[in-house]
């Protein structure tokens, strides 16, 4: 995107007021030339109350009030408007498309993503124009994106709804509400024509004569344009009186070359928005889908009644992973609720029993259509007439429908009119119908003519593929060719190859879910659902393995696996044929997935990764993969959450692999794990790099590899930039004292880590003097992993100075570190004037009787440890006694750890006698220790068995 201009005279956000009349009409004369710009305006209309603005000032007023109340009648009264959900009024802001968005159909998008949106970036729906911050001006040029269904239509309408009842854009004088389903109507169109015929109310001088200065131009829908928009062929025009065609007067204004000064707002798909080049948008923002508790609210509005049904419903809907995951979209969670509430209600006969509730998404689609099918005698006050009564009209329907699907899902067209349906065949009066109004809608546009679109794009290819599976047992020649030349082609297994080739050739994915259906039309339980209706009895069955080997042979050895590989999977599993999948899923629970290395296993493997259960909070991977795997599977790594690829003797070069994948701006991973690799200095410096531009990233795991001082010194040169990592651990990296340097040098400049694991790394006084002058200064750091290294006495004084002033550490862990009575006794005294260190591990280490005094003494001043672990010291009776009376005084500590092995047997004056009972007293060996961890109760203990330096 574009970087937008900084004021130079008034602060941001202010609007661009009126002069006298005069000044007001030849300002807007100018901006209709092409003369006016923003950045020129600089004075500022008054603030208007909602009454005000519903109110005439002057006869300009008076045209802007009838085009307010204009607004609203086209509105009309539909419920979800004016109260638009949280959701809409909360946009996402994303800095650019992902190739994901640019290249991949709607249904991968979601299923990629898990049904997650990425931006932790809102902007507020009254804010979407105004400027981000008091030194930058508003947007000119503003674009909305979103999946199919999730609501860019319902977003326009809420804010046009509320701007004409004066309620948001008060900045805007006047508002041009488009669609490209108005668009689509004219061949050619001059900018004049284009304001009046959305603003009839301007009289013959056009937009001047309304004397306004502040104009938004909303054009919603971009992917339902009919043309694409060229902008690197486009001949400029700045003529607003000049008739070009359509496409042409789109492109020149969102160049500027028209209305220069009118902001313009475009909705679309992710897919289509591409087509507009990242360096003229302002601002891109994006429509989230539902998340869990949105899908559960949505049912409940959909069965208001029933909070049973709702239940019953959400339950079903949850027992199937690929098919939730789509509900984060709401048209498809809203068909998803009506089909099974109508399942619910109408419950199937003995013949259909075995044939619910829905498992795939074809399934789905065929229940929705006899749903369609049995409103028709429920329209007539009727009795639900059998499916076979309705055969011919279903048939007849589909064959109408179907091809005008077919047809314009090759064209990527959405929107129709009633000259396509003249050319496909398509009965107007069969519009009318009840079954047929469940999948076709119309909609008047501004020029007087009828615009006619699916619902929602799933049910588009749904109809295209039940119609090419029809058609294609008398087809002789491609269906895809529209009556074109092509070689004879008969059979239906031919049919099949065609559409799955198209399918896999198609680089936008436009024909994946389309795919999807034609295989699932195949699948036994589909063919009982529609037999009498759309299909015949056990038709095409016998062609079911062929298929499926068919579709299997398309999983080609290629490097990577594509999007298009994993809807192979998709199409295998509509086709109930479900083996390979299987297969690959016994494997990785039993451990046996590394002989299984072929194209079909790996685009197995990809596809479980996203629809798996297992797999959903973590992709857990070790042992399993060959530097081959996964560099096959990089492209689908990338939108894992958490990725443990654990003890696969991955070297440097696979380092690289993965560090191209961090920083990719597609990257969604979270948490990733390489222990026990083989990773040196190179291998971190590759994912170091990455670090400087991964925005995703917040645990990074490399223990027990070999990434030496150089290695750490990498990763904290990038460290000193990144701002979203919070934990990482290089345990077992023998960074030595260097690297603890270089680890201390970015904890100084760094606020965002909160975890460091640094255990077993031969860092010795040295080291641990440089680390704990840094934590003087750092505050962002809660845990210190510092095991098993030799700091001695000398690092522990180091460590208790910063104890004496640092305002940040909650857990300190000093296990196997050598440290004696010296090093305790500066401990102690630092813990006298700390008041944020919350866990303190001292286990393994030379404490004798006479630390343990400097111990109780400060337990008997510290009021916030909660937690100390002094297993395997040398403390005696002398030190346990003294330790045991301190905690009778100690208001803080819950958790106390010792080890019986260095303790004689104690009388009535033991370790934990007396009225103190709310102390964990544990002598069994104790987990590391973590803030948070409490007891439970007098007499238990909240530790497990120790499992020494895992983080």
């Amino acid at each position: 995107m574009r970087k937008q201009e900084v004021h130079t005279g008034r602060e941001a956000g202010q609007g661009h007021g009126a002069g006298s009349p005069a000044e007001q009409v030849k300002a807007l004369v100018d901006l209709l030339a092409g003369k006016g710009s923003q950045g020129s305006q600089t004075l500022q209309p008054p603030d208007r109350t909602p009454e005000s603005l519903l109110r005439p000032h002057g006869n300009a007023d008076l045209r802007i009030q009838r085009h307010r109340e204009a607004l609203l009648n086209r509105m009309g009264g539909s419920p979800e408007l004016g109260s638009p959900s949280s959701r809409l009024t909360s946009l996402l802001l994303v800095e650019d498309l992902m190739d994901l968005q640019l290249r991949e159909h709607d249904f991968t998008q979601v299923e990629a993503t898990r049904g997650g949106w990425c931006s932790d970036r809102t902007i507020a729906l009254d804010r979407l124009f105004l400027p981000l911050s008091r030194v930058s001006i508003p947007p000119r040029i503003s674009i909305t994106i979103g999946v199919a269904g999730v609501g860019k239509t319902t977003l326009v309408r809420n804010f046009v709804y509320l701007w004409a009842r004066g309620q948001m854009g008060k900045d805007f004088s006047l508002v041009l509400p488009l669609t490209f389903r108005d668009l689509n109507t004219h061949e050619k169109l001059s900018a004049d024509r284009l304001v009046r015929s959305v603003f009839p109310h301007a009289g013959e001088t056009g937009l001047a004569s309304a004397t306004l200065t502040k104009v938004l131009l909303v054009l919603d829908g971009l992917d339902e344009c009919k043309m694409p928009l060229d902008f690197s062929n486009t001949m400029a025009c700045r003529d607003p009186k000049k008739e070009i065609q359509v496409d042409h007067l789109i492109t020149n204004i969102i160049r500027g070359n028209l209305f220069p000064g009118v902001s313009v707002w475009v909705t679309s798909r992710p897919s289509a928005a591409g087509q507009i080049p990242g360096g003229l948008v302002d601002r891109m923002t994006e429509i989230r889908g539902f998340n869990e508790e949105e899908i559960k609210m949505c049912l409940g509005q959909m069965f208001p009644e029933d909070q049973v049904l709702s239940g019953w419903v959400l339950s079903q809907m949850q027992a199937d992973r690929p098919l939730y995951l789509m509900c984060a979209v709401p048209a498809f969670c809203q068909l998803v609720g009506s089909v099974l509430g109508h399942l619910h209600r109408n419950r199937p006969g003995l013949q259909d029993a075995e044939l619910w509730p829905p498992r795939t998404l074809c399934e789905l689609y065929s229940w929705y259509f006899r749903m369609a099918l049995s409103r028709e005698g429920q329209e007539k006050g009727k009795v639900s007439p059998r499916i076979e009564q309705l055969a011919h009209g279903c048939r007849k329907m589909v064959g109408t429908l179907g091809r005008l699907a077919f047809h314009g899902l090759v064209r990527k067209k959405y929107v129709f009119y009633e000259p396509d349906l003249k050319v496909f065949g398509v009965d107007l009066a069969l519009l009318q119908t009840a079954p047929c109004s469940c999948f076709l809608q119309r909609e008047e546009t501004l020029a007087s003519s009828a615009a006619y679109y699916f619902t929602h794009l799933s049910l588009q290819e749904f109809v295209a593929a039940a119609y090419y599976y029809s058609a294609s047992k008398r087809a002789i020649f491609d269906l895809f060719t529209e009556g074109g030349m092509s070689w004879p082609q008969l059979g239906f297994l031919t049919h099949f190859r065609s559409a799955a080739q198209r399918a896999m050739q198609a680089e936008d994915g436009r024909l994946d879910v389309f795919l999807r259906f034609l295989s699932g039309l195949l699948s036994p339980r589909v063919n009982a659902l529609l037999a009498g209706s759309l299909l015949t009895q056990g038709e095409h069955q016998g062609y079911r393995t062929q298929v499926a080997e068919l579709l299997k042979g398309c999983l080609r050895p290629n490097t990577v696996v594509c999007a298009r590989a994993i809807n192979v999977l998709h199409c295998l599993r509509e086709l109930q044929h479900t083996e390979l999948a299987h297969s690959v899923e016994e494997a990785m629970a039993s451990g046996g997935l590394a002989g299984l290395t072929s194209p079909q296993h790996r685009a197995a493997l990809a596809y479980l990764l996203q629809v798996s259960d297992v797999c959903t909070q973590e992709a857990n991977l070790p042992l399993y993969l060959s530097q081959g795997d996964l560099q096959s599977l990089l492209p689908q790594l990338l939108y894992c959450q958490s990725l443990r690829l654990d003890t696969n003797q991955f070297q440097d070069p696979m380092m690289e692999l993965l560090g191209s994948v961090l920083s990719g701006k597609d990257c969604r991973i979270q948490r990733i794990s390489l222990a026990e690799n083989q990773i040196s200095n190179k291998g971190a410096k590759a994912l170091a790099r990455s670090l400087l531009v991964n925005r995703s990233l917040t645990t990074l795991d490399l223990r027990s590899n070999s990434i030496g001082p150089q290695g750490a010194k990498a990763l904290a040169d990038a460290l000193k930039i990144n701002r979203t990592l919070a934990s990482l651990c290089l345990q077992s990296n023998r960074i030595r004292d260097d690297g603890a340097r270089s680890m201390a040098e970015a904890l100084a400049a760094n606020r965002t880590l909160s975890v460091l694991h640094l255990q077993k790394n031969s860092i010795g006084p040295v080291g641990t003097q440089q680390m704990a002058d840094a934590l003087k200064q750092n505050r962002s750091l809660k845990e210190l992993m510092f095991s098993s290294n030799s700091i001695g006495d000398g690092g522990a004084k180091a460590l208790a100075e910063t104890l004496k002033v640092n305002q940040g550490l909650k857990s300190l862990d000093l296990q196997s570190n050598s440290i004696s009575d010296l090093g305790v006794a500066a401990l102690m005294e630092a813990l006298c004037t700390n008041q944020m260190l919350l866990s303190l591990n001292l286990r393994e280490n030379s404490i004798s009787p006479e630390g343990a005094q400097d111990l109780a003494r400060a337990l008997r001043t510290n009021s916030t440890l909660k937690s100390l672990d002094l297993t395997a010291n040398l403390l005696h009776d002398q030190g346990a006694q003294a330790i045991a009376v301190a905690v009778r005084e100690n208001c803080a500590l819950t958790s106390l750890q010792r080890s019986p092995f260095f303790l004689e047997p104690l009388g009535p004056s033991g370790l934990c006698p007396g009225p103190r009972n709310h102390v964990c007293v544990s002598a069994q060996p104790a987990v590391e220790l973590y803030p948070g961890r409490r007891c439970q109760g007098p007499g238990t203990s909240t530790t497990a068995q120790h499992e020494p330096d895992q983080p």
